[in-house]
């Protein structure tokens, strides 16, 4: 644990993939073949607090959605990157973009294509019930499973890791 700790200090870039992360990994059809999604409030705070603790965030997807996007609005996630086949790529040119080594990267994936981004990062972090292959090979393994409060767990272990979890906190408890 020390180790995750180590590398999570360092970061100011984190980054997620969305299905069996950021939801459940159900997807729901309308009759319209509309796509819909469930996002957990608890993930959503946790990535809102990455934010105001100025930590970079960008969503890394390989399926594209609408309901993403107006998550990603709601949540003012400006980096998101959708109908991604090569994810380490796509972690590559941000680093370039905004001047960090992969050391200062996190991903959080959940199945075996995350593999290749979450061995490219200076942390990498999974899912309670992210596949079997991942979690021998992430930095941190979540207690929670996807959509249900992983990510937030995450975020959480990240800010504490740089000591800023307990003053964005400090403003719920002051009088």
């Amino acid at each position: 644990m020390e180790r995750a700790i180590e590398r999570a200090a360092r970061l100011k870039l984190m980054a997620f993939d969305v299905d069996g992360v950021l939801t459940d990994g159900t997807i729901w059809f309308t009759a319209e073949g509309d796509v819909m999604k469930g996002f957990s409030t608890l993930d959503g705070h946790g990535l809102k607090m990455l934010q105001q603790s100025g930590i970079e965030l960008a969503i890394i997807t390989g399926r594209r959605s609408r309901a993403l996007e107006q998550r990603c609005e709601n949540l003012q996630i400006k980096r998101l990157y959708q109908g991604v086949e090569d994810k380490r790529a796509v972690l590559h040119e941000l680093l370039r973009e905004l001047g960090l080594d992969a050391d200062e990267a996190g991903y959080m994936g959940d199945d075996v294509v995350d593999l290749p981004i979450l061995r490219a990062c200076g942390f990498s972090a999974t899912t309670a019930d992210g596949h079997t292959l991942v979690r021998a090979h992430v930095d941190m393994v979540a207690s929670r499973p996807g959509g249900r409060g992983a990510a937030r767990e995450v975020c959480d272990f990240i800010l504490a890791a740089q000591n800023k979890l307990d003053a964005l906190h400090a403003r719920y408890l002051a009088d």
